[in-house]
């Protein structure tokens, strides 16, 4: 990625690149997560931040006063979430998840390569304020470099005896539900990497059958934040209700695709100018990556960075990735490659992904194609969504299925001129759809 100007003092959002940050991080002051350049040396690392705080069972409920949401789709609650592993019992595990899945997303691996022991340190705090007696870190075999950066952080922080509690890497299927946290649990516990809906969930019975915490790779940069400089200064800046800041992913039609952190009270239009978006040129974003949400390009100076508000449009901020949308690209054809793409990925274990998606894919096609079927394939496209929604083994089709509902809604024009048999133009893919591993 390229260097950015350095943004002014108030400004809402910072590259994740360019000059080192300051040794101590007012209130209310970006960049917080990652300066900018990276930090991989044990001694620097400890001389930017401050050194590792002692292990207290006082950081739950620290960061449960700071109000951290989970930085990795859900949402949910972090401080509530580590309170219910440490209610389950003793000798627990933790696992950071890191595996970004998400082909439309970045910003975890930029995080553990830019601060790996900024990560490593957040897996450490928590697992001594939960008492854990192991603690892994998830990374994607496909990430090697990442890994390799990761491994490196971590041997230096062995040799200088550094964690109370033991940490081990592992690197998990290049798979998009791999990442889900219940596939981790039963990869970790030797099963194949696919997710299930039925309890009993990890802060229960996780790794080995014991209490689990497992939280993406941001959320535990976060804690070890809020370890060092406490809640009030993580709620110096972003929303009331979901203070702090988050990493985000900007690409597509925007002038300095990256990963960017912003507070989580920054207007979507004010983080995408910011990335060098004209925003008269975008049709409109894919929000939260591809179980996100397609929405009008109108609605962003109106939606922030936060579930809430999000939720208000029938979206969610997921992964954080904002994808802007050309005008001159068709969104039912991005739509439709990302669905097909989808529905290769689904674990293999129900009917509704592994014969409702391909369908909801076939039908996208036939639409796209503005045939003399277009009107037919509409119709069996809102029956699949019925169909589909709510009964599959795992959150995959339904995150499907509320991807391809958005965009039913945003594209409604266009929909309506490929069913008069008017096509888009032919454009280039956009979305990434990589080549992954499967099961089949």
């Amino acid at each position: 990625m390229s260097t950015a100007p350095t943004p002014p003092p108030h400004d809402v959002t910072a590259r994740a690149t360019g000059p080192a940050t300051d040794p101590a991080i007012p209130a209310g002051t970006l960049p917080r997560l990652m300066p900018r350049t990276a930090i991989r040396d044990l001694g620097t690392h400890l001389d930017t931040y401050g050194p590792l705080p002692a292990p207290s069972s006082a950081l739950i409920a620290a960061v449960r006063e700071a109000g951290l949401v989970g930085r990795g789709g859900s949402g949910f609650p972090t401080g509530v979430k580590m309170a219910a592993v440490a209610a389950h019992g003793r000798r627990t595990v933790v696992v950071a998840n890191g595996t970004e899945g998400e082909p439309a997303s970045l910003k975890d691996r930029t995080l553990m390569a830019q601060v790996p022991h900024l990560v490593l340190d957040g897996v450490s705090l928590a697992a001594s304020a939960l008492d854990a007696t192991e603690a892994v870190v998830c990374i994607d075999v496909a990430h090697g470099q990442v890994a390799a950066i990761m491994a490196d952080a971590l041997a230096q922080r062995v040799a200088a005896g550094v964690d109370r509690v033991p940490i081990r890497i592992e690197l998990s299927p290049n798979r998009y539900v791999a990442g889900e946290e219940t596939a981790l649990i039963h990869w970790l516990n030797g099963g194949e990497a696919k997710p299930t809906a039925t309890p009993p969930r990890p802060f229960e019975k996780g790794v080995k059958g014991r209490p689990t915490l497992v939280d993406n790779v941001e959320t535990l940069a976060d804690v070890a934040l809020i370890a060092r400089y406490g809640p009030a200064w993580f709620r110096s800046l972003g929303a009331t209700a979901e203070p702090g800041t988050m990493l985000t992913t900007m690409s597509g039609a925007v002038g300095t695709p990256g990963v960017y952190e912003v507070a989580t009270n920054t207007s979507l239009s004010a983080a995408l100018e910011h990335a060098g978006a004209d925003l008269a040129q975008v049709s409109a974003l894919l929000v939260g990556g591809y179980f996100g949400t397609w929405i009008p390009t109108s609605m962003a100076s109106h939606l922030t960075f936060t579930h809430a508000s999000l939720r208000t449009h029938g979206g969610s901020i997921g992964c954080g990735a904002v994808f802007a949308l050309p005008g001159e690209v068709c969104g039912l054809a991005e739509t439709a490659r990302i669905t097909r793409w989808l529905a290769e990925q689904n674990a293999g274990q129900c009917g509704p992904c592994v014969n409702g998606l391909p369908a909801m894919a076939d039908a996208l096609d036939q639409v796209v194609a503005a045939g003399m079927d277009a009107h037919m394939a509409r119709d069996r496209l809102d029956h699949l969504l019925v169909l589909v929604e709510g009964r599959g083994g795992c959150r995959h089709p339904d995150g499907v299925v509320r991807m391809v509902r958005s965009a039913m809604s945003t594209f409604a024009a266009d929909i309506d001129r490929h069913l008069a048999g008017v096509p888009c133009a032919p454009s280039p893919a956009l979305l990434p759809t990589p080549i992954t591993g499967g099961w089949r």
